[in-house]
């Protein structure tokens, strides 16, 4: 759930440079969101039990962070720009100590879903500032180091909120259950705000993109209209309100194309410039990522209901289960530029049937072991699971991403990551809410393996898509990304830029996360 940055800035035009000290501390801007995006999937069942949730609002306690994060990540990109990255940053780490204090102590989990949402939009505003500093106040080796520390923290954030959320939950530290994986991030935060005050170096744009207000208020109340209905209509019986919001979505998504062509018509910057889709690239690649995300939002979610409420396993050996997978995808991901090198768009459609393999020999462990489930039987499929992710995940924003114009750079960033948390609400409404559907009917274990099937042939799909859709893609542009951390109003490319070169590389690995 990374953001690749949208500054319009020389990093050679740094006051300061950042110190040691000062890279731990934004890092810290990158582990807390990645970690508490991952970290709440395997308190859901434990929160339901204590709050008596719904599963309707069991699925927004996931999907209105990153509907929040989605909509208000180039916002907080832009106010970065425009305000100084450092007073965001700050801003940012200390709404997302708030929240995460709110989440713990919410009395109810309409309270939780609430403060989940302005948690996501805590973090869509510290987040994009971590990698606009490095770009800003970094030269060179110093540069590169560390765009590799960024990448490796995103990376294990990923992998340590499942297995962080798992111990803390079955530690019960002071009877809190689950109320202690958001009141972790209280201390951090504290103690990050006071050192990044003391040792961030502020940087801002020269001639920061104006906020589009009316296009980010368009494209929240078309997601919103959308999202909420798919989750809470099931569990409620369809009231009418839901069946008018539904309704509603495809004009407010109407409404939002129509202002962002006279944003962009007018000589200004929209929040989604749709002069980006001319890009063949751009096109091709929301193809292949919005089922893919969708598909991977939605197995996250029903993977940690299945295991707890229908298997009834702890959140620590959910976690346990899920980390191999996770490690795997890391090392697939940082291979992957390598084999996109040798073998070109041969690696995405491995990592599309490689992927859907690890959902079949998942099905066939969860089947083998019921109802009481082991590593020993679910690790193989998770770790195939994770290597196909690895390989197909990255390539994807190097394909969105590969011919956007220079100049439209790091809007185009900014869309792939609005996509990608959009997709992932979207399946965990939809993916999710037929899981929650079939188990009343079929159990928990034919539901699990229905939604295996179904992500499986999504995946299958992606495999094609990136056969029929990558088919004239040359290597080149598959296995780097050099739009991605291009600032957004730059004269050049940074193909010619030896130290944006190695950017690119390393930010094509960590922008999923």
């Amino acid at each position: 759930m990374t953001h690749l940055a949208e500054a319009n800035s020389s990093p050679r035009a740094a006051s300061a440079a950042l110190s040691p000290l000062g890279l731990i501390t934004v890092l810290v801007g990158v582990f807390l969101p990645v970690t508490d995006f991952f970290i709440v999937n395997v308190a859901l069942p434990t929160i339901d039990r204590d709050l008596r949730a719904s599963a309707g609002m069991l699925q927004l306690v996931v999907a209105g962070y990153a509907i929040a994060y989605a909509v208000l990540l180039v916002v907080g990109g832009r106010l970065g720009d425009a305000l100084g990255r450092r007073r965001l940053f700050l801003l940012g780490m200390a709404s997302f100590t708030v929240t995460s204090l709110a989440c713990g102590l919410a009395p109810n989990v309409e309270l939780l879903v609430a403060f989940r949402a302005l948690q996501g939009a805590a973090a869509a505003m510290m987040l994009p500032q971590v990698l606009s500093t490095i770009q800003a106040t970094t030269v060179g080796d110093a540069r590169n180091r560390a765009l590799g520390l960024y990448g490796a923290t995103a990376g294990i954030a990923s992998a340590a909120g499942q297995l962080l959320g798992g111990l803390l939950i079955t530690a019960d530290i002071a009877g809190s259950q689950w109320r202690s994986i958001f009141l972790v991030n209280v201390p951090v935060g504290i103690v990050g705000l006071i050192v990044a005050k003391r040792v961030v170096p502020d940087s801002r744009s020269d001639d920061p993109a104006a906020i589009d207000t009316r296009g980010t208020l368009l494209l929240a109340l078309s997601l919103l209209s959308l999202l909420i209905p798919l989750t809470e209509g099931r569990s409620l019986g369809w009231p009418w309100w839901t069946i008018v919001l539904l309704a509603a979505s495809p004009v407010m998504a109407v409404a939002f194309v129509r202002t962002e062509r006279a944003v962009e018509a007018g000589g200004r910057m929209p929040l989604v410039p749709l002069s980006l889709l001319e890009a063949p690239s751009m096109r091709k690649g929301l193809l292949v990522g919005l089922p893919f995300f969708t598909s991977f939002g939605g197995f996250m979610f029903v993977y940690a209901l299945s295991l707890q409420d229908g298997a009834g396993l702890s959140p620590l050996r959910t976690g346990l289960i899920l980390l191999p997978m996770a490690l795997v995808f890391l090392a697939a991901s940082l291979s992957v530029a390598r084999l996109l090198a040798r073998f070109g768009r041969r690696v995405l459609v491995a990592g599309g049937l490689i992927d859907a393999a690890g959902m079949v020999v998942l099905g066939i462990g969860l089947s083998a072991s019921w109802p009481h489930p082991s590593g020993l039987a679910l690790v193989p499929g998770m770790m195939i699971i994770g290597l196909g992710q690895g390989l197909l995940m990255s390539p994807i924003f190097g394909v969105l991403l590969s011919d956007v114009p220079a100049h439209l750079a790091g809007a185009g960033s900014g869309v792939t990551a609005t996509m990608q948390q959009s997709s992932l609400a979207l399946g965990v409404a939809t993916v999710g809410s037929g899981y929650l559907t079939l188990t009343g009917d079929i159990g928990a274990l034919h539901a699990t393996l229905v939604i295996l099937g179904v992500i499986t042939a999504i995946l299958l799909l992606v495999a094609g898509l990136c056969v029929r859709l990558l088919r004239s893609a040359p290597s080149a542009q598959l296995s780097s990304a050099p739009a991605a951390t291009a600032p957004l109003d730059s004269p050049t490319p940074l193909e010619g830029d030896a130290e944006g070169d190695a950017e690119a590389d390393l930010g094509m690995v960590t922008l999923h996360l």
